[in-house]
């Protein structure tokens, strides 16, 4: 299984980007599916999660400006994210809990993309 972080960038303050996550690889359910972030110098932290029935969760700081959906369909994870503060500057990652594999072979695990990095900067 891997997954595919894209749609980072640089953008100005008050602006907008929207990150994308594929998954792909032998997967036959996908659970829980997150958003985390890591900015120099400060640890990992959980931007906005999702069910696989749709409930969400944010982190206070990025309530009501970033929106974090899926489509079961094609196995992806997005994140909007509108009115980008320099404070959102950071490397973003998605995680999944992945169920994947054949018989013997089949486990139950979360699974992380490699990263995007978003830059909000005049």
């Amino acid at each position: 299984v891997q997954l595919q972080a894209s749609g980072g960038g640089l953008v100005q303050p008050g602006g907008s980007l929207r990150l994308s996550c594929a998954a792909s690889g032998s997967i036959f359910n996908i659970n829980d599916m997150g958003w985390y972030r890591q900015a120099p110098g400060k640890q990992r932290e959980l931007v906005a999660h999702i069910t696989s029935g749709g409930s969400t969760h944010y982190a206070d700081s990025v309530k009501g400006r970033f929106t974090i959906s899926r489509d079961n369909a094609k196995n992806a994870l997005y994140l909007q994210m509108n009115n980008l503060k320099p404070e959102d500057t950071a490397v973003y990652y998605c995680k999944a809990n992945v169920g994947a594999g054949v018989g013997d072979f089949f486990s139950v695990r979360d699974y992380w993309g490699r990263g995007t990095q978003v830059t909000v900067s005049s």
